[in-house]
């Protein structure tokens, strides 16, 4: 039979009548003749319980004894649904990652998987099981230990099992109804996209929409998965949501698809920098070791040899790049006369796959955040985006005067 992948967030899970309704959706889709794989999240607000314990036992805690605490708040959820799907008539199993097994990589609270192995599984649709309840965001190393994907995991643990069983499609069951063209929160005309192309989702959400996980994003483009994003609160129709999907599949679309933001940046300069070779690599090895996630980078130009060099950051990243910057200094290896950190800052992006054929976005852009006096401090482009960093008090205003400038409240 074909198989299809349907994964439920922490808030579609949150109570057991919501499990019931998710439940129902799922005998929905073994009517229509699919074997299902369902990937639960913990129900809402367990894993964040679970985590506070863990810090209030041990502060510099083991990271395996971390994964082994916070891992079981899927595990509840998914006996939980398998005995709600048993209620229906609906032959279900529950399965935990060990089970499955998942393997992944030692990283634990950071594992990537390596492997899901489909044959304990497909046995199981063979003698007549109809529904696999996989426990999400969780998997196993090389050592037999428990280990974790990290927040979001679950929608990676979704996609790794529909390309893994050759799924028809991977449904993503969340608290919203679809991949929209900025926040709804901010920009009342905010429109749902009916699709939408896996290179602008992963441009999306890795600049600050929280629809989808960036690596779900990432193994979804890489092995073709489809995947709709879809609202567990709301009737559903065969056109419900929104597919991401290869760029082939979308017949048009607007220059720009979405505005994204990020509200939590920082700015950091190093100022009056030796301008010599290996500078840039002196500057980010340190940075890079400390786990600092750099984003924009710009480099003025020299002067009598020296130089000023600015990057971007999250805010919560700052003590650790400032201390990485001050311990390579200390060891001799850069040389700056001061190092500010500006926090009041936020990043807001333009997004569209139809850049790169079109040209006047970034002039539309810049024009507009003028017309609204929104000072530009740090410019930075792909392809498909064009991000800027801005004072944080005008982050809204820009989005929303984005939103209008490019017209995204109207369909191609």
């Amino acid at each position: 039979m074909p198989v299809l992948v349907m994964k439920f967030g922490g808030t579609s899970v949150a109570t057991l009548d919501r499990i019931r309704r998710a439940a129902k959706r799922v005998g929905v889709e073994v009517s229509k003749g699919y074997d299902v794989i369902v990937i639960v999240s913990a129900m809402s607000g367990e894993t964040n319980k679970l985590v506070g314990y863990v810090d209030e036992t041990s502060p510099l805690y083991d990271a395996r004894e971390y994964d082994a605490v916070v891992s079981s708040g899927e595990n509840v959820t998914a006996g939980l649904m398998a005995l709600t799907l048993q209620e229906m008539d609906v032959p279900a199993r529950s399965w935990q990652g060990w089970q499955v097994p998942l393997k992944t990589t030692s990283a634990h609270s950071a594992a990537r998987i390596e492997e899901i192995p489909t044959e304990n599984i497909n046995t199981k649709f063979a003698e007549g099981m109809r529904v696999a309840v996989v426990a999400g965001f969780q998997g196993i190393s090389p050592e037999g230990r428990i280990t974790t994907l990290g927040r979001g995991g679950s929608d990676t643990t979704a996609v790794a099992f529909a390309a893994a069983f050759d799924a028809e499609r991977c449904d993503i069951y969340t608290d919203v109804d679809g991949v929209y063209t900025t926040d709804p929160r901010i920009a009342s005309k905010a429109r749902k996209l009916d699709r939408i192309a896996f290179e602008e989702m992963l441009e999306l959400a890795s600049l600050g929409a929280k629809v989808l996980q960036t690596r779900s994003v990432e193994l979804a483009m890489r092995y073709n998965v489809k995947l709709r994003v879809l609202s567990s609160f709301e009737e559903q129709s065969d056109e419900a949501g929104t597919l991401v999907c290869a760029e082939e599949e979308i017949m048009e679309s607007n220059v720009v698809s979405g505005i994204a933001y990020s509200r939590d940046e920082a700015k950091m300069t190093l100022v009056s920098v030796a301008d010599r070779p290996g500078i840039a690599a002196a500057i980010f090895g340190p940075l890079s070791d400390a786990g600092i996630n750099v984003d924009m980078i710009i480099q003025n130009i020299a002067e009598e040899g020296r130089t000023d060099m600015t990057f971007s950051c999250p805010t919560d990243q700052v003590t650790r790049a400032e201390k990485a910057l001050q311990d390579a200094k200390a060891r001799g290896e850069i040389n700056y006369h001061d190092l500010i950190a500006d926090t009041d800052v936020a990043k807001v992006s333009a997004v569209g796959i139809g850049m790169r054929s079109q040209s006047g976005v970034a002039a539309t852009m810049f024009r507009t955040l003028r017309d609204e006096g929104v000072n530009i401090k740090v410019i930075a482009t792909s392809e498909i985006k064009i991000s800027v960093l801005i004072d944080r008090k005008y982050m809204e205003l820009a989005v929303q005067a984005l939103h209008d400038a490019f017209g995204l409240d109207k369909a191609a």
